[in-house]
């Protein structure tokens, strides 16, 4: 499938743009035409309208159900639920965020193995956000205390390197320092 579509900003502008440009250009073209062509009252059969209005409805609503649809396998909690209902190889990891940094019980993972991150938070709410060594973000979690199971998010890391790890939640005064590194081999 096109996976920039869902996994990149541009790729989500580009569906807006394919939803938006024929809807303003359809929008337009009837505004002008009854603002300067067709000035009287409208010539269609009062009984078309339910008709046309229950196509547009369904066409629009298709759409949307067709692109929601499409997009689910892009999900962390679906693929997440789905790689571990297959089972597999995975590396396990225990993630307790605290105020102001993390307990993790393992800091090095292999290339192409996926690994199970199981988050938690003990006192406030923290992000668990890991960056690729280019500084783009690869996924984040939201850990609320409190929760009786922990977040999961299943990973495959496809390239070596050290992944910088990020709180993305304002945690208090010292969230600026809750940081720390996994290495990728």
């Amino acid at each position: 499938m096109l996976d920039f579509i869902y996994t990149d900003g541009w790729g989500a502008f580009a569906v807006m743009l394919f939803f938006q440009i024929p809807f303003l250009f359809f929008f337009i073209r009837i505004v002008y035409r009854k603002a300067y062509k067709n000035t009287g009252a409208s010539e269609t059969d009062p009984q078309k309208y339910p008709l046309l209005e229950g196509i547009w409805i369904a066409t629009v609503v298709a759409l949307f159900v067709l692109v929601n649809v499409l997009s689910v396998v892009y999900m962390p909690p679906v693929t997440t639920a789905a790689m571990i209902k297959k089972g597999g190889d995975f590396q396990e990891v225990n993630v307790t965020a605290r105020s102001w940094f993390y307990e993790i019980s393992n800091r090095e993972y292999e290339v192409g193995r996926p690994v199970i991150f199981s988050a938690k938070s003990v006192d406030t709410v923290h992000g668990f956000a890991v960056y690729h060594p280019d500084g783009r973000i690869l996924f984040t979690m939201m850990l609320m205390p409190g929760l009786e199971e922990a977040s999961t998010l299943v990973h495959t890391f496809t390239e070596p390197g050290e992944y910088k790890v990020r709180c993305l939640e304002y945690c208090g005064i010292v969230h600026h320092g809750m940081q720390d590194v996994l290495i990728v081999r």
